[in-house]
This record gives structure tokens, sequence and C-alpha cells, in this order.
């Protein structure tokens, strides 16, 4: 867990830990406080905000209950939100604020860098950040005057300010998609945002199997479709032009004896992995993989349609044991 990277923060201020246990059965509150007697740190609050009402996911009812705690204390100026399985530097904190105050920043976010060990993580995980990169390009994310929003959960260093004026979390208490959703209501406030790589901030959990990749992206690929079928045609036919149609082609080209067709369709591959390769190196990973990006997007897009068929069933957007409705249905 986060926790003892975040008692060991190298901060050059007051701070203090909130931490928030939505629902576990694990003893998370008896193993934080220990963790909090043995590490020492700034002072720890454990607390749990029970069962979120109607119109609220479970996360950001959590956040929300943090964000109260945090009001309390009349000097707070930064919240840093951040997941149970992130582990950040010692000089993180101190290195988000600096960036936030040197750049007049309302929300500083930052990709933690996912888990990649196992064969399917390696397949996997690197394109999850390639094709999120793609939907929310970091520039225009970044551009004052875009609207291009997003942000990433795990590491998102919040004004307090920025908080209040955007009404967040009241504002976004429905959405399953809540980093971006926050990203975009700060940005409408008239705040600024800035999203990027970590160098400084990991994920420590573990995605070994295929299944588990499947169902972190099948969660929630269809809420990020806006639960609309038409999108959801688009992003199947842009995938399987982009990704499968050159390999299909140069195939095809080489069966038929048609060169036009397998260079047209081999350079098309060729150009696809090469924007690939920025973020395998990213990732520390072989360049190898690289070619391999098409069988990556196939599987992006039946896990992308496995959300939408999972939404029609009744058993979208679910986290733990919560199954959360479209946005439109939320009051």
């Amino acid at each position: 867990m986060s926790l003892p990277s975040l008692l060991a923060q190298d901060y050059p201020g007051p701070v203090e830990i909130f931490l928030v246990d939505d629902g576990s059965t694990d003893g998370t509150g008896k193993l934080a406080r220990a963790l909090a007697e043995e590490h020492g740190g700034p002072p720890l609050t454990v607390d749990s905000p029970g069962e979120p009402p109607p119109g609220w996911t479970g996360k950001l009812w959590a956040v929300r209950h943090g964000m109260t705690l945090a009001a309390a204390r009349p000097d707070t100026e930064y919240l840093l939100l951040t997941d149970a399985d992130i582990a950040h530097e010692p000089d993180s904190l101190r290195e988000l604020v600096r960036a936030a105050r040197g750049s007049g920043l309302d929300v500083v976010s930052q990709m933690a860098r996912l888990r990649v060990v196992t064969v399917w993580e390696r397949l996997i995980v690197p394109a999850f950040v390639y094709f999120f990169a793609q939907l929310y390009p970091f520039r225009w994310v970044n551009r004052a005057g875009a609207r291009t929003a997003a942000a990433a959960g795990g590491c998102v260093l919040l004004r307090r300010e920025a908080a209040e004026r955007a009404r967040v979390p009241e504002a976004i208490r429905h959405a399953v998609i809540d980093d971006v959703a926050l990203a975009r209501a700060v940005k409408r406030s008239g705040g600024r945002i800035w999203l990027g790589l970590a160098d400084r901030v990991d994920s420590v959990r573990p995605y070994p199997r295929l299944g588990e990749l499947w169902r972190m992206v099948s969660r929630s690929a269809y809420a990020q479709l806006r639960h609309h079928p038409l999108l959801l045609v688009a992003t199947v036919a842009g995938l399987a032009l982009v990704y499968l149609v050159p390999p299909a082609a140069l195939c095809a080209g080489l069966v038929e004896g048609r060169p036009g067709l397998w260079a047209a369709g081999g350079g098309a591959w060729a150009l696809m992995a090469a924007t690939y390769v920025p973020m395998l190196r990213y990732y520390r990973q072989t360049l190898w993989l690289a070619p391999l990006l098409p069988v990556t997007a196939l599987l992006y897009l039946l896990m992308t349609v496995d959300s939408a068929v999972r939404h029609y069933q009744g058993r979208g957007a679910a986290w733990k044991g919560r199954t959360y409705a479209r946005p439109g249905a939320a009051p």
C-alpha cells in the first residue's frame, strides 16, 4: 500500500494524511495505524464514510469524506488524492506542489508507472497508457484554451480553492471515470490543469493474468465512451482500421502477389510500431513488443465490446460489489 511512502515524504511544510477506508474487510485501518506507529511521519487519521448514498460512486463518496476531513484544517492549501496501491518517492509531494505553485496550476496529475513484470503485463500495460494518451493528448490537456481535460486518479494534486470553485466532488458524484470528470470540472470552472507521465510515482498493484487485466479495462471502457452506441461503433471501426487492417493488408498482399498492397500494409504497420516505441522505452521494455501492437489492439477492441455487453446486461462499471448506472440515469 502507499501509506509507508506517504509517511516518508520529505516535505518542508505541514502535512496530514487522511486514510479513507471504503468498506475493506482486510483490517486496513488497524494495519494503517500500526504502520504509522512504526514509521512515524505526518499525523494520520483513519476513518470510514459508510455506504454511499444513491447517486454517488463509492470512490467519490470516499473522496468527499476525506476532503471534508481535510477542509476542517483552516490552513489546507492542497489536497493530494492518491490510491492505496500507489508508491511515492520521498520528494513526490514536494515536487508536485513546486510544479503547481511555479506554473499557477490548480491540478497536477501524474500517471503512475504501472507494474510490468509478467508476459500479459508487458503486452497490455504499456498499450493502456499509449491508447489513453491518444484519447487524451497530454498537450491538449495541458493547453489552457483547449477543451480536452483528463487526469490520472492515482496521483492528483488539487488546489483546495479550485475544488470548491468547481464543486468537486459533488458536481461529479456519479462519475465512474472520476479522474477525467474531476479534470473537466476544474477546467470548465476556469482552472488550469496538467497531466503527464510519472518518473517517481509507481503503482504496485499486480495484474499477472489476462483475466485481471481484462476486468481492469472492461470495467470502465464503455463508460469512457459515455455509453453511446455510435461512439462504440466508431471506436471499434477506428481500432480495426488503424491497427488491424495494415497487417491484414501485408499478409493479403504477400499471398496474392500484390506488391502495392503489401508495401502499403507493411509501411503502415511499421509507422504504427514506431509511434509505440517511446512508450515501450518509458516502461523499459524490449522494442520487439512494438510490432505486436495489432495483437494488443485486438485485445482492447474485444475488451471494449465486452464492456458494452456487460453494461447492457446490467453488469457494467462494477467495483467492490457495486454496479453503477450510466451517468444519465443518476440523480
